[in-house]
């Protein structure tokens, strides 16, 4: 049985049943609107808790207030036969601690490997993702972001960013090598566990398309091209990556299935039974506009340049694979006319670049995964924020802010809680304050 809560239901502890002995200490915990229901209900002749809840306690008690559960844990409960009410903890990241929904169904996530930017977030956030290249790139390799060269190994960031987030937000971390032997995968992913708590942990696992174990060298050497167009690969390829997610879910794991960019990878994804879904906005949007630019410059006008000039940004952008550089050009064209078509850029659906979200959306809502949810991520300037925000308050979507988590960089997430009339009201107030306090013959901050 469950119950929406917002905030403490006080409860008279004297009206409770007895406590299965053994469990006192944890009973304590149990959140107000549970002990009145339990209290409430007929039939009930004991209050206990199931070994997962002592387990969720046990495991993260110094980062939970005292006489409370942990944040990231629904609480649920149920009258076994002998008239226990059974209360227990099931991992949803939608709830605050001590039994409180978060404020909003819409959730928050940071895309960072970097504890400093985090922390100021970690208390409005429930999930953070980051990948080899946010980890060592944008962290661990760079000594203006990694202060001091404190941190040393990722083994040494995850755990810092697990105490950072403590236990209300999922950590969704990348597999190194996605084509390693299942055997090693799983002893890197029981390791990141280890670390940041197998309630906490999320698989990043990433689409595969026509990369696999034998040309993935191709990405990482020379001109790093790959022999083969993203739509030239052989069934075993493509579908690699659902493969190991549907493994790694058999062997307990929630997994981020990544690197989706388009509308049609969605049901298929959803095969997998993923815990997280992903709509990649920020480079899709920039090649549409590339598409259009280019095509329409050239219909204006008849100059072939403007072909040409596709053509060498369908090559750099993957589009077109290594040994078509000189592709018929009205060949290109035309493949590039289908991808505007598909990206319904002449109407409403398309116009803004979301259509790849809404359509995961729909998805969503007719898919038998209750507990899935799409993460919004790849944005940018100062537009994407605000579009994705109104296109979450259409009517269509209003009932589904529950499936739905925003992630970006700390700062470009930060910015919104910012307008110019911020900084002129707070002028007007601080002057106000300092001329008071002038008056008062104090100085500022006295």
């Amino acid at each position: 049985m469950t119950r929406v809560a917002t905030s403490p239901v006080p409860v008279d502890r004297e009206d409770l049943p007895p406590v299965v002995r053994g469990f006192e200490g944890y009973a304590a915990r149990v959140p107000g609107w549970v002990a009145a229901e339990v209290a409430g209900a007929a039939g009930v002749s004991g209050l206990g808790v199931t070994d997962r809840f002592v387990e969720v306690v046990d495991a993260f008690a110094g980062a939970t207030p005292e006489g409370q559960t942990p944040a990231g844990f629904e609480p649920r409960w149920w009258l076994e036969a002998d008239g226990t009410a059974r209360v227990d903890l099931v991992r949803n990241i939608a709830w605050d601690s001590g039994g409180r929904l978060r404020p909003t169904p819409l959730l928050f996530s940071v895309d960072s490997a970097n504890p400093y930017e985090v922390a100021p977030c970690a208390p409005l956030v429930a999930n953070m993702t980051c990948n080899p290249g946010i980890v060592y790139d944008l962290f661990i390799n760079d000594p203006e972001a990694n202060v001091g060269g404190h941190f040393k190994t990722l083994e040494e960031v995850l755990a810092e960013l697990g105490r950072v987030l403590g236990p209300g937000a999922d950590m969704s971390v990348e597999l190194n090598n996605p084509f390693a032997d299942f055997g090693a995968i799983l002893e890197q992913v029981e390791g990141y566990g280890e670390i940041v708590s197998p309630h906490r942990l999320v698989v990043k696992v990433p689409h595969t398309g026509p990369v696999n174990a034998g040309n993935v060298g191709q990405l990482l050497e020379g001109e790093r091209r790959l022999d083969r167009r993203y739509d030239q690969g052989a069934t075993a390829d493509y579908l690699y990556g659902h493969n190991l997610a549907l493994k790694l879910r058999e062997h307990g794991y929630r997994v981020n299935f990544t690197l989706m960019f388009e509308p049609h990878q969605v049901a298929l994804a959803l095969q997998a039974r993923p815990y997280f879904i992903n709509a990649f906005l920020r480079h899709r949007r920039k090649a549409t506009r590339m598409f259009a630019g280019l095509l329409a410059a050239y219909e204006a006008s008849g100059d072939e340049s403007f072909l040409t000039q596709l053509r060498e940004f369908m090559l750099k952008q993957d589009y077109l694979a290594a040994g078509e550089e000189q592709a018929d050009l009205h060949t290109v064209a035309s493949r590039a006319r289908t991808y505007l078509v598909n990206r319904q850029v002449d109407g409403p659906e398309g116009a803004d670049g979301l259509d790849s979200a809404r359509h995961a959306l729909r998805m969503l809502k007719t898919a038998n995964l209750a507990d899935t949810r799409l993460i919004i991520c790849s944005m940018e300037g100062p537009t994407w924020y605000p579009e994705i925000m109104r296109m979450l308050t259409e009517p269509e979507f209003l009932d589904w802010h529950h499936k739905v988590v925003i992630t970006t960089e700390p700062a470009y997430l930060a910015r919104w809680a910012s307008s110019p009339q911020v900084v002129a009201y707070q002028r007007r107030f601080m002057t106000a304050a300092a001329d008071a306090n002038a008056a008062a013959g104090l100085t500022p901050g006295g």
